[in-house]
This record gives C-alpha cells, sequence and structure tokens, in this order.
C-alpha cells in the first residue's frame, strides 16, 4: 500500500457545495471506516474552497476510482483535483 495526497478544489458555487457537502461527507466516512481514507478536512484562509484527502491504496488508479464515485464528482462540484502519490517519513503516517 502506498499513500496519495489529493487535493479538492471546490466549484465557485457554494449553494453548489453545501447542498453536496452532506452527501460527500457521508461518503468519505465509509472510505474512513474500509481503512481506504486516512484524513481529510478542508483548507482554512485560502481563497479558493479546498481540501485535503490523504489516501491508502495500491495505486493512483484505485484513487481515482474512489474519487469518481465521490458525491462532489458525480455532481460535478469538483473544480479539480490532483493525486499525488507521498511518501511520509515521520508522524502519524510513516511506516
Amino acid at each position: 500500500m502506498a499513500y496519495f495526497a489529493v487535493q479538492y478544489v471546490y466549484s465557485n458555487d457554494a449553494e453548489l457545495v453545501a447542498r453536496v457537502r452532506p452527501d460527500h461527507r457521508s461518503y468519505l466516512r465509509t472510505l474512513v471506516e474500509a481503512g481506504t481514507l486516512k484524513a481529510s478536512g478542508p483548507y482554512v484562509g485560502v481563497q479558493r474552497d479546498s481540501a485535503l484527502l490523504v489516501f491508502s491504496a495500491d495505486d493512483a488508479d484505485q484513487v481515482r476510482a474512489l474519487i469518481a464515485q465521490d458525491p462532489m464528482s458525480l455532481n460535478n462540484v469538483l473544480e479539480s483535483f490532483t493525486v499525488t502519490q507521498w511518501n511520509p517519513l515521520l508522524g502519524v503516517f510513516a511506516s
């Protein structure tokens, strides 16, 4: 398993983001319970509504498949996202 840092940038349509957010968070909870999502949360004090998610997965394609099922993706709320493999050397994610 590897770690992947994912950055979400949400639509500028704040009403749409707010409407989809409860389903999005419910979906993320299922990923936490499955052990795939290790951490997630919004950036604070940034100009654009965005978030960081940390996944544990076999490869980036597996992460992209999970993102594709996120209500934020299914409802076209994500303006963009990036998936980057991450190698934590120290701290709670280090092995």
